[in-house]
């Protein structure tokens, strides 16, 4: 297997490659002024150990799979055509309005708590660029009011004079009947055919988002097409840097659903969060291989630090109405969340509460911490790394960064000591309190809204810094066992090497299984049936449009079904492929209650309420090679610490003082390898932290675990 995997995020560019037997990672500083630089540069420098060039190795890996945060920094930065926007007759407002609690969405949970100061966000519609158009489907897709097209080729030209550089189309109950919507964009194309407008983008609200809400259903569609022209030159310039440099394969883009595909079937919606998603993807395929059961996967970068759950049984955890940036959507997206918690995190004072906040606002990579000597002035966590101990300043991300101890103290001085009344270390012993804090909190809410107890959980950690940071968080989450896995600086952009072709279609549907009422069990089997059909076949359609052959095409059923009219759904993959009989349904809520029992506590079913499908998803997938990680466990033997190369004095939260603490280098990966904290890992890549009461084992492939208690013990 030869693969070339990259992941941009706000702070590093993470290179993965697959050459045969060697897998090599790589990082450089992102150049958001053109991604392709940061991508170049890192690849380049893998290169260099495989001693081959960039040329030749580009024109042998089978793909090039590239997560990118193009589409989110483009909404932050608000980069992006004039976007029009065709609405039925009497829903001028629906996109306004946003059900009357936009203006609340994708705010910080402070933020949240004070919503009547809330501010709208700058919309990406203004209303002077929306037009009404006169038709009108109902909700079963009865046609009440029939297309005026005379009117619309008025509205579509009053658009195209005011300026618009894309058009959206929000018809009322199109993805029961989008009949009307697949006509605007027929007669817009006979008034206004390619060769007279070029690359203007017309977007079907139907053929974004496949379910009803058409607020969300709306702002899928005019984010898809706001970002559609940074995506396309973006993702095009970076396709045209690798066909410079040999390459010949069409270039794969990672979706945030989890899967993969060439740039021609990908949605500009479809990249936003797509790093993250990378590394939820490794997790699954990680905790899979071996077998580790339920994982909480953790990625603390340079700007971040993200969340992810992977339970035992492959039942993955989208959002069906994700926000992004400040908008709700309707798309099927891997459930993610994300803290301002990550390396270049800056850390203030909170005069409400007379403490350190940290983030969300992060240094990034330009300036970077102030331990960079890159001109930054605020104190973050990795300046409070350095200054306890943890960092090796001559040693920093393989070398590359030299850090400056003294710009980190300064930043402290001035930053937050003067406020807090304390010194410069008791500071940086209070950042990183809070920080671990915080990310715990935010990994036990998360659990625990979904009926997860963290105890039952085997922490990743990953990212730059998440074994930096691991130790602390499970101790707050009482995790007795954390798993730093392979490449785990880098471990997104494996997720993005170790990814399959895969595309999710999905459609909101109203299925009583059991009627309480009425004691009747479902039986309209055709209906159930056709819809798996169709999600079936857009699947299938895609697929072989990028050259998969159909024999390997495999397909897999989720339903997302609920007791009655709670607002919890559980998300149930079933190896049933269509309903038959009765005894099908029948073991289908057997399902649904075993899998309801151990989420939520055994006897917390209801079936009293009756059993309802809310949702049918279909995934359409074709599996790919991938990188083994079958020998991850700890493993019984048990290996003497290698002599240390060095010793620091280290602070830790809970100590009082310093602790002469022994430094190990790449030495202390031999698997087997054990070290009683405190103590410190340094390698070329990332830096892991024992902290005391914590034990070091390291693994095959390069994996280290940390544990204590019994766990330790065992």
């Amino acid at each position: 297997m030869k693969r070339v995997a990259v992941d941009i995020g706000g702070t590093f560019t993470d290179c993965f490659v697959v050459w045969g037997d060697r897998s090599v990672q790589r990082k450089a500083l992102t150049t958001h002024h053109n991604l392709a630089l940061g991508f170049n540069e890192a690849l380049d420098t893998a290169c260099q150990e495989l001693a081959v060039g960039r040329e030749a190795l580009l024109s042998e890996v089978d793909s090039v799979r590239y997560a990118t945060t193009l589409g989110t920094n483009a909404l932050i930065e608000r980069k992006g055509p004039k976007v029009g926007l065709l609405v039925t007759a009497g829903f001028k407002s629906t996109v306004p309005i946003a059900r009357g609690r936009g203006y609340g969405e994708g705010l910080d949970p402070v933020a949240q708590m004070d919503i009547p100061n809330a501010d709208r966000p700058d919309p990406l519609v203004p209303i002077p660029m929306i037009r009404q158009v006169r038709e009108r489907i109902d909700y079963k897709g009865a046609v009440v009011m029939g297309l005026d097209e005379d009117d619309l080729r008025c509205q579509v030209r009053s658009l195209v004079d005011a300026g618009a550089e894309a058009l959206v189309v929000l018809l009322t109950n199109s993805v029961v009947n989008p009949s009307h919507e697949l006509r605007v964009r027929e007669v817009f194309l006979e008034d206004y055919p390619a060769h007279m407008l070029g690359a203007i983008p017309m977007v079907l609200s139907h053929q974004v988002a496949g379910r009803k809400g058409e607020y969300v259903r709306g702002m899928s569609a005019i984010i898809d097409a706001f970002l559609h022209k940074v995506m396309y030159h973006g993702l095009g310039s970076l396709e045209l840097n690798l066909r410079n440099a040999g390459y010949r394969r069409p270039m794969l883009v990672v979706h945030n659903s989890g899967g993969m595909a060439q740039l021609n079937s990908t949605d500009a919606l479809q990249t936003v969060h797509s790093g993250p998603v990378s590394g939820i993807a490794a997790s699954e395929h990680l905790a899979a291989q071996g077998l580790l059961g339920n994982v909480v996967a953790t990625d603390m970068g340079g700007t971040s630090f993200d969340i992810g759950i992977v339970v035992e049984g492959g039942v993955k955890h989208y959002d069906f109405n994700p926000v992004i940036e400040r908008w709700m959507v309707s798309v099927p997206m891997v459930h993610l969340v994300t803290l301002g918690a990550g390396g270049g995190s800056i850390a203030s004072f909170d005069r409400m509460y007379d403490t350190v906040r940290i983030g969300p606002e992060s240094a990034g990579s330009d300036p970077g911490p102030a331990c960079y000597d890159r001109g930054g002035l605020n104190p973050t966590v990795t300046d409070a790394d350095l200054m306890l101990g943890y960092l090796d300043p001559d040693n920093y991300a393989d070398g590359h960064i030299r850090l400056n101890a003294r710009r980190a103290t300064m930043a402290f001085e001035d930053g937050l000591c003067d406020e807090l009344d304390v010194d410069p270390v008791d500071a940086a012993r209070l950042v990183k309190q809070t920080v671990d804090a915080n990310m715990a909190n935010g990994i036990a809410a998360e659990l625990r809204a979904r009926g997860y107890d963290p105890r039952d959980f085997t922490m990743l950690a990953y990212g730059g810094n998440g074994p930096l940071h691991a130790c602390g968080v499970a101790r707050n989450l009482d995790i007795d066992a954390i798993l730093a896995p392979p490449f785990s600086s880098v471990f997104s952009a494996c997720g993005a090497g170790n990814m399959h072709q895969m595309h999710i279609h999905e459609m909101s549907t109203y299925l009583v299984l059991f009627d309480s009422v009425a004691q009747a069990v479902f039986s309209d089997f055709r209906r159930f049936n056709g819809i798996v059909e169709a999600l079936e076949a857009r699947g299938r359609e895609d697929l072989l449009r990028q050259g998969m052959p159909e024999s390997a095409i495999e397909y897999r059923l989720e339903l997302d079904m609920r007791y009655g009219n709670q607002r919890v759904e559980t998300a149930v993959a079933t190896e049933l492929s269509r309903l038959e009989s009765v005894s099908d349904v029948l073991r289908l809520m057997e399902q649904f209650h075993r899998s309801y029992g151990q989420r939520f506590g055994e006897g917390s079913q209801a079936p009293e309420a009756g059993v309802r499908i809310n949702t049918i998803r279909v995934r359409a997938s074709v599996s790919l090679d991938t990188v083994d990680f079958s020998d991850i466990l700890p493993g019984d033997a048990r290996l003497p610490p290698p002599e240390a190369v060095g010793e620091r004095a280290c602070h830790f939260v809970g100590v009082e003082g310093a602790l002469a603490t022994p430094i190990y280098d790449e030495a202390a990966l031999r698997p087997g390898t054990t070290i009683n904290g405190p103590a410190v890992v340094t390698t070329r890549f990332t830096t892991y932290l024992v902290e005391p009461g914590w034990q070091y084992r390291a693994a095959g492939q390069g994996a280290v675990w940390f544990l204590r208690g019994e766990r330790a013990a065992a």
